[in-house]
Formats: structure tokens, C-alpha cells, sequence
């Protein structure tokens, strides 16, 4: 089929948006795929719906050769299903929540578990009906409170969500598998290097589970590989596991020394150092032998608010998303001056553990890095302003109400498999497959009769891919200065011809005749026949759009010749105009 840039409804850009910040926004938006609607929420233009047309027939395609079968929800939902599972609080401010004119509430769904697990129920109640896989493609909607980067992070998005249903774990485990092999398929054929990671579950709950990242600088999830081994883990998953205790035996007595001008940790490592009094054997101080006690306010979904301590090593800092994640369903605040206010026992910028836990008068649970070991010796506040404690000995001196694994991961930290060098590195979630076991089956009530005639819980899992987000995600890796390369699998049109010559010549009649010939062979043709449009605005409309080939029919024409550019490659040839057609079928061959 011919496309006429003449008569397609697109508008390209030569500058930026304003708001845009990662290189998928910019050259969708200026290449004309999408359009800003609303913070959060775009409209996809008729170059845009090809590819996401393209992308979900892709998915549609792999989820029904492992035997899934689709279905679809509606997007505005009943209030009940979620209030039986929790979620209607759990989710608390990134649920849209509405109510009709009867004063019943809905939300729109930011996913469909509840919805799954109730369908099943109605229709099925035998070990004879499982196993069963049912998917979705379907808009989904959750208010982000800081939409960005176009695509990547909206309030409104498609995603593929499939369910799995089994009488068993052995049969949850075969059905994880097929999906995550077909997931595997889905990533290869949309041109995307993905890199599977252990993950956190979340508000998802549920025990085992694994995303699919595409490595990109501009991506918002960081994630670990391991130089040695194949260990590989979201950084909000990666836990460093036992560490051996220490001997505190011969450790002197902890004490309390005046350390004044300290308001930092390096300036109070610089003091302890500059002291003849508090040299030690062991060498100079650093600041991973103080202990830094960072306090937050845990903002939970039905918005009570409760303190939280954390001691990690001074050298260390608290990983907010990891915290985010440990906490989940609640949210993570600041500890603010008027929090410290209401709690006149802690000196700020002084905070030593014998203020903290839920069995002291300012009853606020502690826990510790996983670093802070029994018998481990540190320099920490004494709670009094200007002075620390040295040689403050846990499970001696203090102790903790447990112990919580939030500290931020580096590079070179080791790996909890092989004790090798950790490598960060940042990437965009493009799919996320859990194990779900028993828990939205248990609190809805999903039971089958087994081969013994008895109720059996059914065993879930749930597995979803972001398709409107795929389309950003290929954009990100296929592009180049001067704009996208969409792989053949995805690309809105086959090839882009261009007439590049004055009215009246025979460039307009060789491209048209090339057109003609590309769509009888059953490929798309995008063809500039725009009047009024000069060569280079043509050329960089062409290289802007990022069909996978584009053919110049120009000054060439006059020898016989046309120019083809192969924008995957990155080549440029000219070939005899009867020559150009067979070369172009072959490569979408």
C-alpha cells in the first residue's frame, strides 16, 4: 500500500519539545508519532499507531503460540474486588477514583488481578478446567505524581497482563516458564536487548519474581550484573547476604568523646584522625567505621504516618527505591523539623542508637544494615549535641529491633553469589513476570474441586509487558543524530521513497512507478510527494521519521541510478533504477 506524505496526518519538528528529556520523547513527538494530551497522557498519531499496532501483534502473536487465550476487561472498575484484596488502600494516591451518579465507587485499573482471579471463579470449579492462561492488551492507568520522559513514565499506558492458573506450584512453575520463554521470543523479534534480573514483588506480592530490562543510559531502573557469574538482579532486590559476627572481646569500652564542628561525617572522620587520644592499631578512620542513623516517616496507604530508623555505615547511604520497595505499600517521607519537634529526645545531626527502638521512650523501631554485625565496634551520636560514642559495640552496647537491607549498591561491591565485583547499570523495565502463589486466590475465594473431590486453592501467576512503553524503549535503542531506525519488525512502513527532484522532471514519475511496484509486492511504501518542499527539508523528514530504508529518487534518475539508504545498517549505495525494487523486496524478505 502507498502512504502520501501529501495527504498523511503528520507534522514534523524541528526543534525539542521543551519538556522533553530522554531522546524517545524528543524524536517521537518530533517526528510525529505522538502528541502531548495531558501530563502523563499522549495521542498517538497515525505513524505512532502503526508501531504500537505492530508491537501488540507481536505480543498477540507469541502469548497465543504458548497456548494463552485473550480476553478484555474493561478499564473502569468496581470498587469491591480491590477492597477484598487491600489494594484499594494499598494503591493509595496512584488510584484514579471516581464515583457514578448512584454514589458507587470505581477506579480505573492500574492492573487486573482481582478481575482474573473473579472470571475464573464464575466460570470454572474443577482440577479438569486448569491449567488456564488468559492475557489482555489494555490501557491502564495509575496517577503518577511526577509523570516523565513521554512514554516511559505516564498515568496512562498499554500493557499486555497474562494470568496463570494452576492447581499446583509444579504447575505454576512450567507456567512461569512458558511465559518467560515467550517473553525471551517476544524481546528478540522487537529488535530489544533485554537483560533478566531478580526483582522485588512489590504491591504485586507473591515470592518469586523477574524483570525484563533493556539496558539504557536514560532508564529509570538500576540494575547489577556480576563480573564473574551469571548473577544479575535489580538493585532493589540485591541482598548481601549473612555476614560473619565479630569477636568484640578485646574491644575497649565504649566512650564519649567531645567532637564539636562535626556536622558532617567527613569532618567528624577528620577530627577522630587529628586526635593523638583516639588513635588506634587498626589505622586511620574512615567513615565506614561510623555508624549513620538516618531517620523517615512511613506515610501508610490509609495516611497514618509512623518514624522509622535506619543505621547503615557512614560510608553508605540509604537507597531510597530500595527503601520504597522494603516498606511497600508505604510511602517514604521526609523526617522534617516539625517531626523532630514532636520528638525533643533526638538531637538532630547527633541521633546514637540507645535513642532509638520500639522498647525506648521515643519508641521508634531501628534497624540496621545487614553490615552491622554482632560484636561490630562504631563511632555514632551520642545524642547530645557536639559529642559521639566510640567503640559503641552492637549486641554489647545497643541493639536493634532487626534488620533491613536499603543501603545503596556501588560498583565493586560483591556479589552475593560469587564474591566478584558487582557492575551497575541502568535500564527500562519492558516486562515483569511473578509468581504469585496463593494470595489473590485465597482472599477471593478461587477454590477447584481436586482429582479427590476436595476444595483446593488455585496457584497464580501474573506476567506483563509494557507495549506503549516497548515503542519508547525501541526508540531509545534505534536511533541515531538525526533521528529513528526502526527495526523491520515494528517499523510504521516498509520503505520511504523520496521524490527529490524539480516539477516537471522524471523524478516524480520514477518514484511513483517504484511505489507501485513495492506495494504490489505487498510491502507498505511512505512516498514524499509533497509540492513546495525543498530536497533537504525531504532528506531530513526521511532520516527523522527512520523507515528502514529510504530511496532517493533524484538527480540520479538522469544516469539511470537511484540512491538507497539502509538506516539499520547505515549504508548508502546506488543502484540502476530496475535493480532498486528486487533489492528492497529482498530485504524485507
Amino acid at each position: 500500500m502507498i502512504h502520501r506524505l501529501s495527504t498523511l496526518f503528520v507534522r514534523t519538528l524541528r526543534d525539542d519539545p521543551a519538556e522533553a528529556e530522554v531522546p524517545s520523547h524528543r524524536l517521537l513527538v518530533r517526528a510525529g508519532y505522538i502528541r502531548r494530551a495531558a501530563p502523563g497522557g499522549y495521542t498517538w498519531l497515525p505513524l505512532g499507531m502503526r508501531v504500537l499496532q505492530r508491537v501488540e501483534q507481536i505480543v498477540r502473536e507469541e502469548m497465543d503460540a504458548i497456548g494463552a487465550q485473550e480476553v478484555h476487561f474493561p478499564a473502569l472498575l468496581p470498587r469491591e474486588p480491590y477492597d477484598a484484596s487491600g489494594r484499594w488502600t494499598d494503591y493509595g494516591p496512584n488510584l484514579f477514583r471516581l464515583q457514578d451518579r448512584r454514589g458507587a465507587d470505581y477506579l480505573l485499573g492500574p492492573t487486573h488481578e482481582e478481575m482474573f482471579t473473579l472470571l475464573v471463579k464464575d466460570l470454572y470449579s474443577s482440577y479438569k478446567d486448569l491449567p488456564v492462561w488468559l492475557y489482555q492488551i489494555q490501557t491502564k492507568y495509575r496517577d503518577e505524581a511526577r509523570p516523565r520522559a513521554g512514554l516511559l513514565r505516564g498515568r496512562e499506558f498499554v500493557m499486555k497482563d497474562s494470568y496463570s492458573f494452576d492447581l499446583d506450584d509444579d504447575g505454576l512453575q512450567r507456567s512461569y516458564d512458558a511465559h518467560r520463554a515467550a517473553y525471551v521470543k517476544i524481546f528478540e523479534r522487537l529488535g530489544l536487548d533485554v537483560v533478566i534480573v531478580k526483582a522485588m514483588s512489590g504491591a504485586m506480592g507473591g515470592s518469586a519474581s523477574e524483570e525484563f530490562l533493556s539496558p539504557c543510559a536514560s532508564g529509570e531502573d538500576t540494575f547489577v550484573r556480576c563480573t564473574s557469574c551469571d548473577y544479575r538482579a535489580n538493585t532493589e532486590a540485591v541482598r548481601i547476604g549473612s555476614l560473619a559476627d565479630v569477636d568484640a572481646s578485646t574491644t575497649s569500652a565504649a566512650r564519649v568523646v567531645d567532637t564539636p564542628n562535626t556536622p558532617t561525617i567527613q569532618t567528624l572522620v577528620d577530627m577522630l584522625n587529628g586526635r593523638d587520644d583516639l588513635r588506634r592499631d587498626a589505622g586511620a578512620w574512615s567513615a565506614a567505621d561510623t555508624l549513620k542513623n538516618v531517620l523517615v516517616m512511613l506515610r501508610e496507604p490509609d495516611g497514618t504516618r509512623t518514624p522509622l530508623a535506619i543505621g547503615v555505615p557512614g560510608d553508605r547511604d540509604v537507597d531510597m527505591k530500595r527503601l520504597e520497595a522494603a516498606v511497600a505499600p508505604a510511602e517514604v517521607d521526609a523526617f522534617d523539623d516539625a517531626d523532630f519537634a514532636a520528638r525533643p529526645n533526638l538531637v538532630k545531626g547527633y541521633i546514637g542508637p540507645d535513642a532509638l527502638g520500639e522498647k525506648t521512650s521515643s519508641g521508634i523501631r531501628y534497624l540496621l544494615d545487614p553490615r552491622v554485625v554482632l560484636g561490630s565496634a562504631w563511632v555514632t551520636g551520642a545524642n547530645t549535641p557536639g559529642r559521639h560514642v566510640v567503640d559503641l559495640v552492637h549486641g554489647r552496647d545497643f541493639t536493634a529491633d532487626g534488620v533491613i537491607d536499603v543501603a545503596d549498591v556501588r560498583d565493586t561491591d560483591p556479589c552475593p553469589n560469587c564474591g566478584s565485583h558487582l557492575r551497575i547499570e541502568r535500564g527500562i523495565e519492558m516486562g515483569h513476570v511473578f509468581q504469585l502463589g496463593r494470595k489473590y486466590a485465597d482472599v477471593l475465594g478461587l477454590q477447584v474441586l481436586d482429582e479427590k473431590g476436595k476444595q483446593r486453592v488455585v496457584t497464580m501467576g501474573s506476567y506483563g509487558v509494557g507495549v506503549s512503553r516497548a515503542v519508547a524503549a525501541i526508540a531509545e535503542s534505534h536511533h541515531d543524530q538525526l533521528g529513528l531506525r526502526w527495526p523491520r519488525s515494528v517499523a510504521p512502513m516498509d520503505v520511504h521513497v523520496v521524490i527529490a527532484g524539480k516539477p516537471g522532471d522524471d523524478t516524480g514519475p520514477a518514484a511513483e512507478a517504484l511505489a507501485a511496484e513495492l506495494s504490489n509486492a505487498g510491502l507498505h511504501v511512505l512516498l514524499d510527494d509533497r509540492d513546495g518542499v525543498s530536497p533537504g527539508v525531504r532528506f531530513k523528514d526521511a532520516e527523522l521519521l527512520g523507515m528502514p530504508m529510504i530511496v532517493i529518487a533524484g538527480r540520479g534518475i538522469a544516469k539511470g541510478v537511484m540512491e538507497v539508504r539502509d538506516r539499520i545498517a547505515g549504508t548508502t549505495t546506488e543502484l540502476p533504477i530496475h535493480d532498486v525494487a528486487a533489492h528492497v523486496i529482498a530485504a524485507n524478505a
